[in-house]
């Protein structure tokens, strides 16, 4: 068997934070592991850089349909025998999809380790799609997006993501994709996908829980070293453009009683130096305490929003900073109005000293919170990896906020938040003007 290289150990020789190790598969594929022996059990998440931007021409919902299907027979076993398998050892699995990722999460009792990832590494590696399997996901999949072309949250949001990006832009397109094109793709468009985009380069396996560092990692190595699959070609990610001029639309839905307001921009890379400042600047906008300024104002001074928050969602390239509120009908255009005025307020008056410490207190605060599980730890690391941040992020993050500078943070609202460049989507019981 080949060998994989020696673990990664820099972020390890002093301790610190979460300080896990990892290492480089013989066939490029990434695992990190962190012991830890709070309960006698081990958390697997493993994740394919693979998600919904691969979708082919034309297959917009395809990666979705294929991590539907992907569980339901691999060359070896059935589906019978995998939940079986799963069932057998009290183990819930959990696929997900996200723009850029197929994660396959479970937890599992340490001494059936070595079972679980070998049965993750056979769904990852050689699923085999049946035709029945396939025609029972589609069905579900075909009834989640018309339950989603009923709610009024979703197509707000939604329609906003294509208005911010465009309907060819793999951020701009529906992830679980449309009827028609869920419809149209077929079992050997889902193996043709699983060939051309799942990859061990494009693997990382992250392992936390009771189970020593070398087991883990000599484990990975057996189930995983042996696929020899090359390189998938990179998706071409076109950088958007943000809008000069304010843009909306209205989605008639008369039925309903709510009307949802998705308001949006495009923001920052997850790259970009100025994440913390725009992490910070968001949190005291719409997510800090009962959803920051926009919660004071909206929902709890004036009482006409049953939510509002806001939410930066950075990514490989520049992702959105998403506003979304639940209002009635009557009250939409003031509920804009109010959104526009707290960002105009953001843009030419800033952040206080006061706002920013509180912000500041809250992410570094809450950070710990975040790491309270094994769950919890295997999501932070799967994210790290994905990002590039490094082993001992965790331990960088309070240095990183605390080196953002008021005048940063305010130049970020300047920056970020214009509402005469607003993109706006409203959906519910209002007539288009």
């Amino acid at each position: 068997m080949a060998r994989m290289t020696a673990p990664d150990v820099r972020a390890t020789k002093k301790p610190s934070g979460l300080a896990p190790s990892r290492a480089i598969l013989s066939n490029g594929g990434v695992v990190v592991v962190k012991e830890t022996q709070k309960t006698p059990s081990v958390t697997m998440n493993v994740a394919v850089r693979s998600g919904a931007v691969c979708d082919p021409v034309g297959g917009a919902g395809a990666m979705n349909l294929l991590a539907r299907v992907i569980d339901r027979g691999t060359a070896s076993r059935s589906a019978a025998e995998i939940a079986e398998e799963l069932d057998g050892r009290g183990v819930t699995l959990t696929i997900g999809v996200t723009r850029h990722l197929v994660s396959l999460v479970c937890t599992c009792l340490a001494d059936d380790f070595e079972s679980m990832i070998a049965l993750l590494a056979e769904i990852i590696i050689a699923p085999t799609v049946p035709e029945i399997d396939l025609a029972v996901r589609r069905g579900e999949v075909i009834t989640a997006i018309g339950q989603d072309q009923d709610s009024p949250s979703v197509r707000s949001t939604e329609e906003l993501m294509e208005m911010l990006y465009g309907p060819d832009h793999p951020y701009g397109r529906r992830l679980k994709g449309s009827l028609a094109s869920v419809e149209r793709i077929t079992r050997e468009d889902l193996l043709r996908l699983h060939a051309a985009r799942f990859a061990p380069s494009e693997l990382t396996a992250v392992v936390v829980g009771d189970v020593e560092v070398s087991k883990a990692l000599e484990t990975a190595e057996g189930v995983f070293g042996h696929w020899q699959v090359p390189e998938p070609l990179p998706v071409p990610l076109a950088r958007p453009s943000t809008s000069a001029v304010r843009r909306s639309t209205v989605i008639p839905m008369m039925n309903k009683a709510q009307a949802d307001i998705a308001y949006g921009f495009i923001s920052v890379a997850r790259s970009d130096p100025a994440f913390y400042a725009h992490w910070l600047m968001n949190n005291a906008l719409g997510q800090y305490a009962l959803g920051g300024r926009l919660g004071d104002s909206i929902r709890e001074r004036q009482g006409m929003a049953y939510y509002v928050s806001s939410a930066l969602e950075a990514q490989i390239i520049e992702g959105p900073l998403l506003i979304r509120a639940g209002v009635s009908p009557e009250n939409v255009d003031r509920a804009i109005a109010s959104i526009d005025e707290e960002l105009s307020k953001l843009r030419n008056q800033g952040l206080t000293e006061r706002e920013l410490t509180e912000s500041r207190n809250y992410l570094i605060g809450s950070m710990p919170r975040t790491l309270e599980t094994n769950a919890g730890i295997a999501n932070f690391l799967q994210r790290s990896e994905v990002f590039g941040l490094g082993l001992d992020f965790d331990v960088r993050v309070p240095d990183l906020l605390r080196a953002v500078t008021l005048d940063e943070v305010n130049e970020a609202a300047r920056r970020a938040v214009d509402p005469a460049r607003a993109s706006i989507v409203v959906a519910g019981p209002c007539q288009k003007p």
